[in-house]
């Protein structure tokens, strides 16, 4: 009995979120929660990029004021300005937070969330 539940916490411990620092952390669940608003976003750019090269300024026009009506909403402003200061600190290295594990979490996380917005 003991040696399952020995093995059990050995088991947790090498979850890669466990070693994750809670920056990290953090930033893969602002980024959880903004996911339909980036690939709403992602979508509405290749639509602006097709009317420009078409030449309907109108639909090129209307796609975005759509586009910046995404960004204005309180909740989705907040939350991307948080998002845009973690990862300054990740990225950077800025306050000792440059961590592999999250590096490698948040790559996974953005490529599943890229393909699953296709």
């Amino acid at each position: 009995m003991r040696a399952a539940s020995w093995g059990l916490a050995l088991a947790l411990a090498c979850l890669p979120a466990s070693a994750m620092t809670p920056e990290g952390r953090e930033f893969l669940e602002i980024a959880r929660r903004l996911e339909p608003v980036h690939c709403d976003k992602r979508k509405l750019r290749r639509e602006i990029a097709l009317a420009e090269a078409e030449r309907r300024h109108d639909a090129a026009q209307a796609a975005r004021a759509r586009f910046d009506a995404l960004g204005r909403k309180p909740e989705t402003a907040r939350l991307e300005a948080r998002l845009a200061q973690l990862e300054r600190r990740i990225s950077d290295g800025k306050g000792g937070v440059r961590d592999p594990e999250d590096l490698e979490a948040i790559s996974l996380q953005q490529r599943q969330a890229f393909y699953r917005c296709e």
